[in-house]
């Protein structure tokens, strides 16, 4: 008979990522199908503010997740059973995003409060004790705030939202973050697996987008071509900048090493996936109808999604010094240049022009690596 002891202390620390952290990540990226669904069904400034809300609740979870694997690695079922409880969790929030500001508040709140639980009970195993008494109220304030939302209208139930998210802002520098240690290699190798299924949201919606019964040569050109864009931002963040940034978080002191953890893969990453989200809507909008102008909300999410995923990328680069923000910077500008073109021209010359732009200063940088960066 298998004894589920929750409490155990796991010693040895997470090395490599296990399947089953995999599995568990295919259901936040199931969120970031859900929310690029979201921001398509309303292309505008609330839209997106709703789509920011909803994301950086559960990308906070995510990261506890991915912090709590890191010190205590789902080896025994005791544990494993504690993960799939928590991927449940997160599966029914996911599933209550599309309407979580109206009638279904309420179960996302719930789901919310599972992942919340079942996070704090499998961290504490990890033997901090100290760190665990900091962080459970917090986690589980703002897991309530939410749950609270789901009960109330507007604005009161923004407010809630909002509340909770700056809770969770604030956490880290509460004295929480250096509470636990963080194996270098496992924490860069997780949010790299992440990321490239995330990529893989943007594949979706190209395939999505088009339209089977008119498969042309101009249709099969502009699919490829719109693959050209997350394979160019696949490019800019595995050409070398993951394996700097686990050198750097490796070589730096245990308690500077939380907090730069912190700022380069829960802050600056919020940008760079909601940059994948937004971009995902955009050449969506963009294979549904290439050959007409796109109205402000799609050239905006297209050019806009690009442009903050290397703003994203410049914070990164910055924060753990792998390399200069500046090209970053111009990218997302240049990126943001294009939005006149979608407004006036076809779609298609948009993306085009997005495609050539960023491929370009991306081959500049790799060619001329000693110019770029000055």
């Amino acid at each position: 008979m298998v004894r589920f002891r929750w409490r155990d202390v796991d010693a040895a620390p997470a090395s490599r990522v296990t399947t089953l952290e995999l599995f568990f990540d295919l259901v936040f990226v199931f969120t970031i199908t859900q929310l690029t669904g979201l921001l398509e069904d309303d292309l505008s400034l609330a839209g997106a503010g709703r789509v920011f809300l909803v994301f950086g609740v559960l990308w906070w979870m995510y990261g506890g997740y991915a912090w709590m694997t890191n010190n205590v690695p789902p080896r025994r079922p005791s544990q494993q059973l504690g993960l799939l409880i928590g991927m449940a969790g997160f599966l029914v929030a996911a599933v209550a995003v599309p309407r979580a500001f109206d009638d279904t508040g309420v179960v996302f709140g719930l789901g919310y409060l599972v992942v919340t639980c079942v996070h704090l009970t499998l961290l504490s195993q990890s033997g901090s004790i100290t760190g665990l008494a900091r962080l459970a109220p917090l986690n589980l304030s703002s897991a309530l705030l939410i749950l609270a939302a789901g009960f109330v209208d507007a604005p009161a139930m923004y407010a809630l939202w909002i509340a909770a998210f700056l809770l969770q802002l604030v956490t880290p520098y509460l004295g929480v973050a250096w509470r636990f240690p963080l194996n270098s290699a496992h924490f860069v190798e997780r949010h790299g697996l992440l990321m490239i299924v995330a990529l893989g949201e943007t594949v979706i919606a190209i395939g999505l987008g088009v339209d089977a019964e008119h498969l042309t040569a101009g249709v099969v050109g502009t699919v490829v071509l719109s693959l050209v864009l997350p394979a160019s931002l696949w490019w800019s963040y595995f050409s070398g900048d993951d394996d700097a940034a686990e050198r750097a978080l490796a070589t730096a002191d245990p308690g500077p090493r939380a907090l730069l953890a912190i700022r380069a893969y829960f802050y600056a990453h919020i940008p760079m996936l909601l940059g994948i989200v937004a971009a995902a809507a955009g050449i969506h909008e963009a294979i549904a109808h290439p050959g007409e102008a796109m109205d402000l909300g799609g050239a905006l999410a297209l050019a806009g999604g690009v442009a903050l995923f290397f703003s994203g990328e410049a914070e990164f680069r910055r924060v753990l010094r792998v390399g200069p923000a500046l090209p970053r910077v111009v990218m997302a500008l240049a990126a943001l240049a294009t939005i006149p073109l979608g407004l006036s021209l076809p779609a298609v010359v948009q993306l085009t022009a997005l495609v050539v732009v960023i491929v370009g200063l991306l081959w500049s940088e790799r060619a001329l690596p000693v110019v770029v960066g000055t």
